[in-house]
Formats: C-alpha cells, structure tokens, sequence
C-alpha cells in the first residue's frame, strides 16, 4: 500500500478513520456516504482526554450539496465506543443498500 507520507493510515473494520482536531471521518470519500463524528465533550481520565459525548452523522459525499443537506442521519452518544459501533453499522447499511 503506498502512502503519500510515513505516517500509518487508520482503518476501522476495513474502512478508513481520519482525525482532524475534534472530527472523525470514518468511511472513503470515493463512496457514495461517509460517517462524520464530532467530539462535543470530554473528561480527564489521569493525563488523557476522553470522549464523553460525541455526535455522529451518516452524510452525502456528493461536493455539490449544501452542507446542511449532505445529512442523513444524525445522532447523539455517550462515549467514542457507542459512537463508532453506530457509525459503523450506518455506514455499512447505506453503502450495501441499492
């Protein structure tokens, strides 16, 4: 697999998982969908900031949307774990769907 850079490319259950500050993006830009993750709160657990709320999204990766209507499904959860469980299960769903 050849990377544009030394750095190790993520995947979660085969698909790909990039960071950007407090955003996840979980899925390939090349699909038809994506999952957008946003990390709204977190707690200090020892030295380590942990998620504790994070918003997750199924959206369009059509460029040509608003990006309100690229949304279309959205919801809320405890924790990174719960998080990427539904994320994962959404996009999976939508990119098997005809």
């Amino acid at each position: 697999m050849p990377a544009a850079s030394n750095k190790t490319m993520l995947e979660y259950r085969g698909r790909p998982l990039r960071r950007k500050d407090n955003i996840l993006y979980y899925g390939s830009m090349s699909d038809k969908y994506i999952i957008m993750m946003q990390v709204t709160d977190t707690k200090k657990v020892d030295d380590m900031d942990v998620a504790t709320r994070v918003v997750v999204q199924l959206q369009y990766t059509d460029p040509d949307l608003k990006s309100r209507d690229r949304v279309v499904k959205r919801t809320e959860k405890n924790g990174l774990y719960a998080a990427m469980d539904v994320a994962a299960v959404w996009l999976e769903r939508a990119l098997s769907a005809k």
